[in-house]
């Protein structure tokens, strides 16, 4: 396989055909179920339209709005609706996944501003095992080390497919896990290159240190360095790193046409362009993070965005176009950034699960050092000129504008998902609860579209759809909680009314039976000089997909902080896990963002006060069991 040319270049029509699938050695391996699985359906136009019209009843202001909408509704079925239908369905023929193109250009690579924040993910990794050195150089060491191997598994086909009891998942993304990077294009759209299968994709990771990039050739020879050997270059890295180099990774936090121009700058120089490569062909990055942070808060948003001091920023050691970039701090604090748009966090828990795991048993394999010389990291010194020194300074005062806009808060509830099972409720839906009741409170009653991922990976490539939480039976049962009037019984029966529907509507998700990507589907297919439908101007409409609650679960037992940000202004980025009843105590954990003008810890609060009034709900009296 051809190495790409490296960019700047007109982005290539089929740049994701380019990362090669690992090999499929046996039914058991990594794509075994994938020439198996189902394509991705176009649900039935009625179906759709009759979900949209049941979700718009909580969100509506008054009937008069309702009624308006519902009339567009009716008016779509019956006139346009089924015509863009019947061109959905064509395009989706042939197609493995019909909606794909779409959701990457539109969710994702056409999006301009900067991703960080508003797009990258993050998550905290637990300390450092207690068998192991609790130092910095020893944690970026182990934590390289581990992530290699994933990666060799990977290329061998031997990672575990996933999925359920009943359904393979699909492992599309993973093939754009490592040696690739996202690429900012000059023409509004980003796309991704992949050296996977090539010779540049030896194995090599690229270190950042006090805004300096270095080279380490972690693979020699078919041999994965062991961890004193890696702990031996990570060692060096700091002691020649010393002092602040230009931040020319903070450019990758800027604005994405802004990055595009400065990009191609960059690029001119032949010893840029060099060092693009070498960044666009690592397996990841490892930022050696020089903050020490102190807390839950400080250890998410300094992964989130970095630190930011009088005189330098945090986003210098990073660089965001790479899906995957390890950061360790100088406590030995760590965890990884994410670039979300090729590929999911679902497939980034299952690496950070299997490296975290895997340094947590003391028989771990380290690897034995070699006894050929010593060599050295190649440190990847930029050209900086008077141009790029000025992109880089308008890149930090657009990162510290970015970061200081941003609120922050976290809730642990005083117990988890042993408890919610123990009265009969799934924790999913008893979480999502929780913020419909927070939040109706936070604004005196108000009802917010409220977006929930599900998983779509039991179909060819596929990614994601909206579950829409808000719906008639949890605006009904919010109210009861608040309402004097309404007995315990009453509560507890809208609260499983509230459950089912919320549960109904994940399953459908999950099965591609969602509301949202099929409207945007039929949107895409209307023709040039084809009016756009009544229907997806209707201002009832488009706030039911205007996501003021941005709302998502991953659960690692590794992990403690997880989140991103909102995706509307005056919205709410909600990270939640639900699984930490392998612990002692268990807990529920809640990551809220938001900018900083909105009442972000009021909105903790209200969460807080949520989670216990529910338990209480379901712990006055009775048989536990019986009461859901």
């Amino acid at each position: 396989m051809a190495a790409p040319t490296l960019p700047p270049a007109p982005r290539p029509r089929a740049w994701k055909t380019l990362a090669p699938s690992p090999p499929v050695a046996s039914s058991t391996s990594t794509f075994a179920s994938q020439s198996s699985l189902p394509h991705l359906p176009v649900p039935a136009l009625s179906t759709t339209l009759s979900k949209l019209r049941a979700s718009l009843i909580p969100l509506a202001k008054d009937a008069g709005e309702l009624s308006a909408a519902e009339k567009k509704i009716d008016a779509f079925g019956a006139g346009f609706g089924p015509v863009l239908q019947e061109r959905l369905e064509k395009h989706a023929q042939g197609k493995e996944h019909w909606l794909e193109e779409w959701w990457d250009d539109l969710g994702y690579l056409g999006y301009r501003d900067s991703v960080v924040i508003n797009v990258s993910y993050y998550y905290g990794f637990s300390d450092t095992p207690s068998h192991l050195p609790d130092t910095p150089t020893h944690r970026a060491a182990s934590l390289t080390r581990a992530a290699l191997l994933f990666r060799q598994t990977l290329q061998r086909g031997e990672l575990p497919p996933e999925g359920t009891k009943d359904t393979p998942f699909c492992m599309d993304t993973f093939r754009w896990m490592f040696d690739c990077a996202r690429v900012p294009g000059t023409e509004g759209l980003d796309w991704s290159v992949t050296y996977a299968g090539t010779s540049k994709a030896s194995g090599h990771v690229v270190v950042i240190r006090n805004g300096r990039f270095w080279r380490v050739d972690a693979t020699r020879d078919g041999r994965i360095l062991s961890t004193s050997e890696l702990e031996a270059q990570i060692q060096y890295i700091i002691a020649h790193s010393g002092e602040p180099h230009p931040g020319v990774g903070v450019l990758t936090a800027s604005n994405r046409d802004v990055w595009a121009t400065d990009y191609t700058h960059l690029a001119a120089d032949p010893t840029n362009a060099s060092i693009l490569e070498t960044l666009h062909s690592a397996a990841f990055v490892l930022a050696l993070d020089t903050s020490v942070p102190s807390d839950m808060i400080e250890h998410s948003r300094f992964l989130w965005h970095g630190e930011v001091t009088g005189t330098r920023i945090g986003l210098s050691d990073r660089w965001v176009d790479k899906p995957v970039q390890l950061i360790v701090f100088d406590n030995a604090k760590a965890g990884l950034m994410g670039e979300h748009s090729v590929m999911d966090g679902t497939p980034v828990v299952t690496l950070s699960d299997w490296i975290l795991t895997k340094l947590a048993d003391p028989s771990f394999d380290h690897g034995t050092p070699s006894t050929a010389a010593e060599s050295f990291p190649t440190p990847l010194n930029w050209k900086v000129d008077d141009t790029t020194t000025r992109a880089i300074s308008a890149a930090e005062a657009a990162a510290r504008e970015l970061v200081g806009s941003q609120a922050m808060g976290i809730h642990q509830t005083a117990y988890g998902k042993r408890a919610i099972k123990a009265f009969g409720a799934s924790p999913d839906s008893w979480a999502q609860l929780i913020v419909q009741l927070a939040y109706a409170r936070l604004t005196g009653g108000g009802v917010a579209a409220t977006y929930e991922a599900a998983t779509t990976r039991r179909f060819i490539k596929g990614r994601t759809e909206a579950i829409r939480v808000a719906t008639t039976e949890s605006r009904k049962w919010v109210q009861a909680m608040d309402d004097k009037s309404k007995s315990v019984d009453e509560r507890r029966s809208l609260f499983r009314e509230a459950v089912k529907v919320h549960g109904d509507s994940a399953r459908a998700a999950g099965k591609g039976e969602g509301i949202d990507r099929h409207l945007l589907g039929l949107k895409q297919v209307l023709q040039g000089g084809e009016p756009m439908p009544e229907l997806f101007e209707d201002p009832l409409v488009k706030r039911s997909s205007h996501w003021i609650l941005s709302t998502s679960a991953v659960f690692s037992k590794h992990f403690r902080p997880y989140g991103w940000g909102e995706v509307v202004p005056e919205g709410y980025g909600v990270a939640y896990m639900t699984g930490f009843d392998v612990f002692r105590p268990d807990y529920l954990q809640y990551t809220v963002t938001s900018r900083t003008e909105m009442p972000n810890a009021a909105f903790v609060h209200e969460i807080e006060q949520a989670a216990r009034d529910i338990h209480q709900l379901f712990s006055e009296g009775g048989d536990r069991k019986s009461r859901l």
